[in-house]
């Protein structure tokens, strides 16, 4: 892997529908885990859902910390690129679970330099993900 892979820690208000969402529909196997919080590798990146108190707000703006070996780590601290093909298969993979996408999987920047398929979707805890593909990879970063 060029460069090596990214660490991404987010909140979500339930385990259970996290490891549903992340490990069974996008096919996220999961890493290491405690009582709240669980790591899985998306495509490649190490993400890890820490489990946040909502009190009634968006977990999102909620500033808190979770306990990981002895550190209070930041919990707001996303997406992948992945091959046309294996974009193109989540996608259906997701339309065939019935979950609605936020933005439906189309291309964007149809004829540019950074033309690329993209999708975007919200997991159980309302994060957004964005899924995207290029046809030509050496795209990714062109301008």
């Amino acid at each position: 892997m060029k460069g090596g892979a990214f660490h991404l820690a987010f909140p979500v208000t339930d385990l259970e529908s996290t490891r549903a969402f992340y490990g069974r529909l996008l096919g996220c196997p999961e890493g290491r885990s405690a009582e709240r919080w669980v790591d899985f590798d998306l495509f490649g990146h190490q993400i890890s859902a820490h489990l946040v108190s909502t009190d009634g707000a968006p977990p999102q703006m909620e500033a808190t910390t979770n306990a990981v070996d002895g550190d209070d780590v930041p919990v707001r601290h996303f997406g992948a690129v992945l091959p046309w093909e294996r974009w193109e298969a989540l996608a259906e993979r997701i339309r065939e679970s019935g979950r609605s996408f936020l933005i439906e999987p189309h291309v964007r920047f149809r004829g540019e330099v950074g033309e690329q398929g993209t999708f975007f979707l919200r997991d159980p805890s309302g994060n957004a993900l964005e899924f995207k593909a290029f046809r030509d990879p050496r795209r990714l970063f062109a301008h």
